[in-house]
């Protein structure tokens, strides 16, 4: 079997494909920052200049690269078995398995520059969602379901696109409710599906492409009743995307030093005297900012030491990670008003500033 056999399709019908809609993408990556760990959310950060998953997870849709386009979907032949599926697979090339291969070896790779590793890791976080669309992996003949017209909520769509967007369009949830009620996972289940391989993220949405296409006829009117038996599956893919997702990168960048990058230019003249406000500090993520609060409570994890500002742990409006020869400054600062300076990251849905240079921080 030729490596080029998955490639063989119109780049025309290849810039249609986009999997799961802005809501989608950014409820997979909302996911996966939640499950990331400390050193992993500092690295990843790093190499996205500040930006969270959630902000990069849809850029990989707007570049339109034509180049790369193909990479967000596999068009197989139906009926295959399992050993038929992992074998045409792992022979393919140009497709969202070989990007997903390539994606991680380029984010292994030391000799790779931080903007490098900056365009690999925002394809990655992307294609891990596509993996887990199930009309990203079903028929070629119709391109994915792109050419099979149902209706859905008086409306005229396709197959493609109804398991895209408008399915989760018709919960009528938030942005942030969506990723809350998908965000379900058991750790039993977080430990199995982390444990899977792209391949088999593969042939989960395989499976169930091939059920969507007996359940849905062209023509048809897609019902309530189609709508409830589908929507857990909706959920389901989402919050596997984030967890493996997170998986993923864990073992990518769990070990790995945080990379030095150059610092984004203050934004202290935005805001009143230079101060931003401790309430305000999400919409700074990925600036550099001065900030200025009171220690409620610290905590020495061996690897860094957190010092929580504005409240006590979880209530924190603000963290400060204190790293190498700073950690013994933390440790003196409970209690006190201190005046910090650094780039805003998010962790776990909260703000976090990391302390490298004492210089960084001044005890008013």
């Amino acid at each position: 079997m030729k490596k080029t056999f998955l490639t063989a399709l119109a780049l025309s019908g290849a810039l249609c494909l986009i999997s799961w809609g802005f809501k989608g993408h950014r409820a997979v990556a909302t996911i996966a920052q939640k499950h990331l760990t400390s050193n992993t959310a500092y690295v990843v950060s790093a190499y996205l200049s500040g930006s969270s998953l959630a902000d990069v997870s849809t850029w990989a849709d707007e570049n339109k690269d034509r180049a790369t386009a193909p990479w967000h979907f596999m068009n197989l032949p139906l009926g295959l078995s399992h050993d038929q599926f992992v074998k045409l697979v792992s022979q393919s090339d140009g497709n969202v398995y070989s990007a997903i291969v390539k994606t991680e070896a380029q984010l292994k790779d030391k000799s790779l520059s931080v903007e490098q590793k900056n365009e690999a890791l925002k394809y990655l976080i992307h294609l891990v969602g596509d993996a887990h669309q199930p009309m990203h992996v079903a028929g070629k003949e119709d391109k994915g379901g792109n050419t099979i017209q149902v209706r859905f909520d008086n409306k005229g769509t396709n197959l493609h696109t109804l398991w895209d967007s408008r399915l989760i369009d018709h919960e009528g949830l938030s942005e942030a409710d969506i990723a809350k009620t998908y965000d379900t996972a058991t750790p039993a289940q977080i430990a199995a599906w982390e444990k899977d391989s792209p391949l088999e993220w593969l042939w989960e949405s395989y499976q169930i492409s091939t059920q969507l296409y007996a359940a849905t006829k062209p023509g048809q009117e897609i019902d309530e009743a189609y709508y409830k038996k589908y929507i857990p599956v909706v959920r389901q893919r989402i919050d596997q995307a984030g967890i493996r997702l997170a998986g993923e990168l864990n073992k990518l960048f769990g070990n790995e030093a945080v990379p030095q990058v150059k610092a984004a230019p203050p934004v202290q003249a935005a805001v009143p005297a230079g101060l931003v406000k401790l309430e305000d500090l999400k919409n700074f993520t990925g600036k550099n900012v001065s900030v200025q609060g009171k220690i409620y409570s610290v905590k020495d994890i061996s690897s860094m030491v957190l010092a929580n500002m504005g409240a006590a742990y979880p209530n924190q409006l603000l963290t400060l990670a204190f790293k190498g020869d700073t950690k013994a400054l933390a440790n003196t600062l409970e209690g006190k008003v201190v005046s910090v300076s650094g780039q805003v990251i998010e962790y776990r849905g909260k703000p976090e500033i990391i302390i490298t240079s004492t210089d960084q921080v001044k005890v008013q």
